[in-house]
């Protein structure tokens, strides 16, 4: 990764803090799981045997339901009571997407590292994915290992690289190699090519 992949983590991170998820609304719930369903509100009320009028208050906030009325939304929804009030990010899909286009990632340049962030756009994210350029060509332009939370995978796209690790002998990667690793351990990655090689790197965020 970046001779500072602390920051880029911290700047993906502090990107989701900014948009964090407020108290959870049954109501809300309900809507996302019957949506997530492809369901009517008509379907959704048949399905759980309560009337299409009751179900439209629950999800608008406009009663509270009976332990009763939970237990028959539960059934129809195939979850447990418990799962009503689990927040969708946990539980459902979340039907998110982003498309960065080539070259369009935000730029974030280093001696060693030049990445591209893609996907910078979504808050909140579980991956840090980004395009690299090598433009190291011997270890000794590295200041110590670079070593930071999670798991990291990386994809060779173009050229020759040198992968460091702390506790394993260098392996060399081609076009189309991959590696998989703790990014705890200490690693730095070098380029081998007359031209400057280049990766996709995926770190995770949790």
């Amino acid at each position: 990764m970046s001779s500072d992949p602390k920051r880029m983590i911290k700047i993906a991170r502090e990107s989701g803090d900014a948009a964090a998820a407020a108290p959870l609304d049954l109501g809300e719930r309900v809507r996302a799981l019957r949506k997530a369903k492809g369901w009517t509100l008509e379907q959704a009320a048949g399905q759980a045997g309560l009337a299409r009028s009751t179900l439209s208050k629950i999800e608008n906030g406009q009663m509270s339901p009976t332990y009763d009325a939970l237990k028959k939304l539960a059934l129809g929804l195939a979850i447990s009571v418990p799962q009503l009030f689990t927040p969708a990010a946990q539980a459902q899909v979340s039907g998110r997407i982003v498309v960065t286009k080539s070259g369009e990632g935000q730029a974030h340049a280093t001696a060693t590292y030049e990445h591209e962030l893609l996907a910078g756009a979504l808050t909140k994210k579980q991956m840090l994915p980004y395009r690299a350029t090598i433009r190291a060509r011997d270890l000794a332009e590295f200041n110590g290992w670079v070593r930071h939370e999670g798991e990291e995978f990386l994809y060779v796209l173009t050229g020759v690289v040198r992968l460091y690790t702390e506790f394993y002998e260098p392996v060399e990667l081609r076009r189309g190699d991959s590696a998989y690793y703790d990014a705890s351990m200490g690693h730095n990655v070098i380029s081998l090519s007359e031209e400057d090689a280049t990766l996709l790197w995926v770190t995770s965020l949790v």
